[in-house]
Formats: structure tokens, C-alpha cells, sequence
């Protein structure tokens, strides 16, 4: 029963957790057709390295490019007086990097279509600013 109990546990957190960060379509619709000049002042997006790319044909493509780095670490105390351990010869870590590429798709001024790539998820901070 306590194993049952543990995998509904884990299922309904992942559930939870995955519910929490998505990328909502009125999100990304609501970019569409905006000027340019209202991604030049977002607040978010100002915090964000910009990486501009321009296809052949002459569509700007911007990247608002947004990570973190993710650090964990384990540790097993072993057997016996946990003061005669020496925990850093116990210690696990592993380091990873959460990125989401706000991939912007731009012709003649204006916003076509708003993209997020990787480890994305969307509410109504990334909509563009009143007066858009």
C-alpha cells in the first residue's frame, strides 16, 4: 500500500508540475501582428540577451534567450557516528542549464509568430504592454 501511495504521490506532483509550466497559444497569439517596437520596450524582454538572425528571404528572427543554472546535490551519510564522516567524500552533484529560446519571427515591422523553444512556459508577463 505505502508503494501505491508513493507512485500516486510522484504522478500527481509531476502532473502538477507540468500543469504549472506550459506555454499557453493565447500567449503566443497575442503577438501577432504587434509593431516591433513593443519588443523593443517589453520589461522582460529587456532582461534578456537578444540574438538576431535574418533568414534569405528577409524574415527577422529575434531569440530572447532566457537560463538558469541548475545545481543538486546528494549526500549518504554511510554507517556509524555521522560526526566521524567526512561529507564531502559522500557528496554527489550535477549542475544543468534550464534555457528557453523566445524565438520571435518579424516581417515589415511586425510580429508573425511568437515561438518559445526548450524549457518555455508562458503567462501574462510575456504578453505585450498596454497601448499594442
Amino acid at each position: 500500500m505505502s508503494v501505491f501511495r508513493c507512485c500516486v504521490g510522484a504522478l500527481a506532483t509531476a502532473a502538477l508540475l507540468s500543469g504549472c509550466a506550459t506555454v499557453r497559444q493565447s500567449d503566443l497569439d497575442a503577438w501577432v501582428g504587434v509593431p516591433v517596437q513593443a519588443l523593443d520596450t517589453h520589461p522582460l524582454f529587456l532582461t534578456m540577451p537578444l540574438y538576431r538572425t535574418q533568414t534569405a528571404n528577409g524574415v527577422e528572427i529575434r531569440n530572447y534567450f532566457n537560463s538558469k543554472d541548475v545545481e543538486q546535490c546528494f549526500a549518504s551519510a554511510g554507517h556509524g557516528d555521522r560526526r566521524q564522516v567526512s561529507h564531502s567524500a559522500f557528496v554527489t552533484c550535477s549542475e544543468t542549464r534550464l534555457a528557453c529560446s523566445n524565438l520571435f519571427y518579424i516581417e515589415n515591422g511586425k510580429v508573425t509568430r511568437y515561438a518559445p523553444t526548450g524549457n518555455c512556459y508562458t503567462n501574462s508577463s510575456v504578453r505585450p504592454q498596454a497601448g499594442y
